[in-house]
């Protein structure tokens, strides 16, 4: 028995065997099958037509990812990690909405939530070598998070500001109708969105619309620029080991040995 879930566990859950990788990939196909499923009923047309053949195809699915749920669970020695761990949840939420859905109507439309299961190509196609980059990321991210909050603020104010003057402008008349609706206006407009349903039609209020546009590109760029100089920060500090031998910088602190000429670290 415990020869068998060593060998389902080694399937399910390595992929670096053979057939570790072709489950994967079967599974990552089974997901992509049942997402695109539930999107073509969603076409009534189609549903119309084709409604047996999607429920059949789609209960066929629901079971194989709810027998591979319970392998999982049954195959690791610590079931309650694997149940309560990010992939465990999505796994769970994955099969949930098909059986909620003979209970709710319209709960089956959750199935795609399926699509966050694709996050297992990371381990498939060993994307996991860009954690250290990750890392990076979150801490030029967490870094600037004072300069992008006095930024936000500052973007809110501009927003609060002309949406007031805007519904002082235009008015009711215009389609301004009140204060926070303007302020609407203000972020579709700041942010180049221009969705044009709502439009001054004063010669002011209209060149106050320009400015807002123009500023709108430059307050894209700040965010940008912040993060930008963060990252660069971020990366010098990471690179800032040196191998005592060749130089060359250390972009892992857990490498005990320099990757270009295998001098110890320690």
């Amino acid at each position: 028995m415990n020869h068998l879930r060593k060998k389902i566990y080694t399937i399910i859950f390595e992929a670096d065997t053979k057939y570790g990788k072709l489950f994967d990939i079967v599974l990552l196909w089974f997901i992509l099958l049942s997402v695109l499923i539930v999107c073509l009923e969603s076409i009534q047309s189609l549903n119309q037509n084709f409604k047996s053949l999607f429920i059949t195809i789609e209960w066929i699915l629901t079971g194989f990812f709810t027998i591979e749920y319970f392998l999982r669970i049954i195959s690791t020695d610590k079931p309650k990690k694997y149940i309560f761990s990010f992939f465990g949840l999505i796994d769970l939420l994955a099969i949930l909405p098909a059986f909620i859905g003979l209970f709710i109507t319209g709960a089956h439309s959750l199935v795609v939530i399926r699509l966050f299961r694709i996050l297992r190509i990371f381990r498939l196609l060993k994307l996991s070598r860009y954690i250290g980059e990750a890392e990076v990321l979150k801490a030029a991210i967490v870094s600037s998070k004072q300069k992008i909050t006095i930024f936000l603020l500052v973007v809110l104010i501009i927003v609060v500001f002309m949406g007031s003057v805007m519904y002082l402008i235009e008015g009711r008349d215009s389609g301004f109708t009140s204060i926070p609706h303007s302020m609407y206006w203000a972020i579709v407009t700041m942010t180049t969105v221009g969705y044009g349903d709502l439009a001054p039609q004063t010669d002011l209020g209209k060149f106050l619309a320009a400015i807002l546009m123009i500023m709108g590109y430059a307050i894209i760029a700040v965010p940008t620029g912040i993060i930008t100089a963060e990252l660069t920060s971020a990366k010098n500090q990471k690179i800032g080991k040196k191998c005592p031998d060749c130089k060359k910088p250390i972009t892992n602190d857990d490498f005990k040995f320099c990757p270009q000429c295998a001098a110890s670290l320690k």
